[in-house]
């Protein structure tokens, strides 16, 4: 079962700012969906408010310590070992072979001594943010593709797709 990390990163590593996205990047989005659909995804608490409702077509397991939180649509887990042991469940359950870990900074530092790829949009901008991915040693993956993602009319920056492989065994 591969885990992938799913993340949109700036230039100078923001990855959101204020609960939401610092910029609009329309193929971003369109992206997000098709790296994601029919997938378990994991995220945090924060990151699924951001969401508005849950992400159709997928299983949306939130993390929470808070254990009366829970929303409408999405499965709970207390910690990160806990929504990977659930999303292999439902991954399982729907017949797919990855999980897609999408956010926020907390759940990708737990994320990245376990994950299989990185699907990285690089943004070609340096928005003002208050939240970074976290740092990693990028010695240990490898580029494995990369897909320039056409602009929109009313995008904020240029963005590309690249995916990154973790070399041999961890």
């Amino acid at each position: 079962m591969k885990i992938s990390i799913v993340v949109a990163v700036a230039d100078n590593g923001i990855i959101g700012r204020d609960g939401g996205l610092p910029w609009r990047i329309s193929s971003d989005l369109k992206t997000f969906r098709r790296l994601t659909m029919g997938k378990p995804l994991i995220m945090g608490r924060r990151t699924f408010q951001s969401l508005k409702k849950p992400l159709d077509g997928r299983d949306n397991i939130v993390i929470s310590s808070n254990g009366d939180y829970r929303p409408e649509g999405a499965l709970m887990a207390a910690d990160f070992q806990s929504a990977v042991s659930l999303a292999r469940e439902c991954a399982k359950a729907r017949g797919v072979d990855e999980i897609a870990v999408v956010g926020g900074t907390a759940v990708f530092e737990a994320a990245l001594p376990i994950a299989d790829r990185i699907y990285k949009t690089e943004v070609h901008g340096a928005p003002p943010g208050d939240a970074s991915f976290p740092d990693l040693d990028w010695s240990a993956f490898e580029e494995v593709a990369r897909e320039p993602l056409p602009a929109g009319p009313n995008d904020d920056y240029q963005a590309t797709l690249v995916v990154f492989d973790r070399l041999g065994d961890r």
